[in-house]
This record gives structure tokens, sequence and C-alpha cells, in this order.
């Protein structure tokens, strides 16, 4: 659905073009949702990129950090989102959510049934990446191109 695959495509992205220490896993969560939740449990950090809706202009991204990730995903963007938001709770009242979690996101164009990204959200897409690898970059994770 358009943008909506932008969180999908930069993981791909990410995982085509460089190496991760072993204590990083990428994941593409798609539309799992709940399914996702045994891989939550002993997780200290979250990172989560994806398409989210801001009223702001399509390709701006976005940055939040713990209890305002929840918050952001109360506007629904795509029906996987609410899985995300569901998730999330689901792994705090199991009492192993993420201490810290952080979420990139860029406000979707359009979400569409279509494999190609809006004009605004692929301008952005190279800028997303970057901001994602300097995100794991702070937390030690350093990325090592291929």
């Amino acid at each position: 659905m358009n943008d909506d695959a932008a969180g999908v495509l930069v993981v791909k992205a990410l995982a085509e073009k460089y190496d991760f220490p072993e204590e990083l896993t990428l994941m593409d969560g798609g539309t799992l949702g709940l399914d996702i939740l045994p891989y939550l449990e002993g997780v200290d950090r979250l990172l989560v990129v994806d398409a989210v809706e801001t009223g702001g202009l399509p390709g701006t991204l976005i940055r939040m950090t713990g209890d305002e990730i929840p918050l952001a995903l109360a506007t629904k963007v795509s029906p996987h989102q609410m899985g995300l938001k569901d998730l999330l709770l689901v792994a705090d009242l199991q009492g192993y959510a993420p201490p810290e979690m952080v979420l990139w996101g860029v406000q979707p164009g359009s979400i569409e049934m279509d494999l190609e990204l809006s004009p605004e959200v692929a301008a952005s897409m190279g800028v997303l990446q970057e901001s994602v690898l300097a995100e794991l970059e702070k937390w030690g994770l350093k990325a090592v191109p291929k």
C-alpha cells in the first residue's frame, strides 16, 4: 500500500547494504502484529521504522520515544498499525516491553493499493535510512558496509 511500505523498505535496504553486530536483529514486522510478541522478550531496545500519520506534509520524518510511541499509533495509517499498538500494550502488560523504544516514522502521502512510494516519501527514504543508522550507532551498534 504505497507509503505504508516505508519501514519494510528501510529494513530491506539496510540488510542488503550493511552487516550489523550479532546482538542486533533486523526484522520485517510487516503485518505480523502480535506474532512479534515472543521476539520482544528480553529485548532492551526496540527501534521501529514505519509510516506514521502525523498530519504533516508527506515525506516529513518524525522521531518519537518511549510513551510517545503508542500515542503516535492512535491514528491508524493502515491495518497493521493497530497491531503494533496492541503489541506494545500486551508486551507492557506482560512485563517485557523494551525499556527503551524509538520510532522513526515518515508521514505517508498515499496508502492506496500500489507498489510505488509517493514521490515525497521516496525522496525522504535516504534520510530515513541515515537516521536509523545514526540511532543504532548511538546505541553502540555500528553498521559495516558490505
